[in-house]
């Protein structure tokens, strides 16, 4: 890992997501952006990312991406797309219009590398101590939640997304090896009226 700072947003992209905003209700995550700043900084991390080899992306930013993620009940793939997609994720994250993102694999690596180093609890301070600065929460209430259970809820979600993926690809897969055999044991305009949507 190489901590970089926190980017700031882009101009062409500020337009963009402004003029998208303007439309409806201001999203949640450029709120965030604009009256939190920058919530995670990627030192925070560091301990659960190496030094060397290839840079991959911004811990910080993944940790706004999981917090964000969990806010929208979103899985990782619907994450990922978000953050391809979506104008008001992008302004959060400080990108480029033209930047394509990541897949949905890198959400849940990320988090597999918080508990593997004992920093699930890290996002949650991050965020109750911003909140605190700002006068937002008092310290000493109940409002307190056990970060696990954002991880854990999380990870239910994606676990009926990996389940499909997993039965798609084997279809696939038996498309290419044994077509005939497949058209025979699976009635396949049935299963895609059905499964496809």
């Amino acid at each position: 890992m190489q901590s970089r700072p926190w980017p700031q947003v882009p101009e062409l992209t500020a337009q963009a997501a402004r003029a998208v905003a303007a439309r409806g209700p201001y999203p949640l995550a450029m709120r965030v952006r604009d009256e939190l700043g920058e919530l995670f900084p990627d030192t925070e991390f560091a301990e659960a990312f190496a030094e060397r080899g290839r840079p991959g992306w911004s811990p910080g930013q993944l940790a706004l991406v999981t917090v964000l993620q969990f806010v929208e009940n979103l899985t990782d793939r619907a994450a990922a797309h978000r953050v391809r997609y979506g104008m008001d994720f992008r302004y959060a994250l400080g990108l480029e219009l033209d930047d394509p993102g990541f897949d949905a694999s890198v959400v849940s690596e990320f988090r597999a590398r918080l508990v593997e180093h004992s920093l699930e609890e890290k996002a949650l301070e991050l965020v109750l101590s911003s909140l605190r600065d700002r006068g937002l929460v008092k310290a000493g209430g109940k409002q307190r939640t056990d970060s696990t259970r954002v991880l854990a809820a999380v990870r239910d979600l994606n676990r009926p997304e990996l389940a499909r993926e997993t039965l798609r690809a084997a279809l696939e897969a038996l498309a290419c090896a044994a077509p005939d055999w497949l058209a025979d044991a699976v009635p396949v305009r049935e299963w895609a009226e059905r499964y496809g949507p």
